[in-house]
């Protein structure tokens, strides 16, 4: 019989999880469709449409078995050429780190490069990225919530060493919070 795992936690974060992990990819690039996964039954939710014309400029979704501040799965932001399905299980290669508070909570995201696309799968670290990336990031992640009167902060880009950080902290804290023996 076949059995379906739930993407958050029935998906391992990799074998060489911090530095290459699973991804799970809930919002293709350049959709405006929010998707989540739902954590009760682990099917994929609209969560809504995004109120303003922004579109998302990277394949972003969570790094399974981890537990961030925001009390939800990682996020994981991950450079491709291309757009990717949701529900997508692709593994990637961390990079760096982008700070944010989301209506007054820590929300970090962990930017990664797909290693499967050798359009994006020679850069090792964030230092390697053009300066405008940074800019779209910042101008996405600061105004697309804007028309729902929601309030966005990025605080900083941190390299790839905060990003590992945050990372094995998550992996900890997923263990923490849901392997309680």
């Amino acid at each position: 019989m076949l059995t379906v795992s739930h993407p958050w936690h029935g998906v391992t974060p990799g074998e060489n999880a911090p530095r290459i992990v699973n991804a799970v990819i809930e919002i293709p690039q350049g959709s405006r469709a929010k998707y989540e996964i739902d954590k009760a039954s682990g099917l994929l939710r609209l969560d809504r449409v995004i109120y303003s014309s922004f579109m998302y400029p990277v394949n972003y979704g969570f790094i399974p078995q981890t537990y961030g501040d925001d009390r939800d799965p990682l996020d994981i932001l991950v450079l491709s050429s291309v757009h990717v399905e949701p529900l997508c299980l692709m593994e990637a290669r961390i990079i760096g780190v982008m700070q944010m508070i989301d209506n007054g909570d820590g929300d970090d995201k962990i930017i990664a490069v797909a290693t499967g696309d050798p359009g994006v799968n020679y850069i090792n670290n964030i230092e390697e990225l053009p300066r405008h990336f940074f800019n779209e990031l910042r101008n996405f992640f600061e105004e697309y919530k804007k028309l729902e009167n929601k309030v966005v902060q990025v605080e900083e880009f941190g390299d790839k060493a905060a990003a590992l950080k945050i990372v094995e902290r998550a992996l900890a804290s997923y263990k923490e919070h849901f392997h309680k023996h």
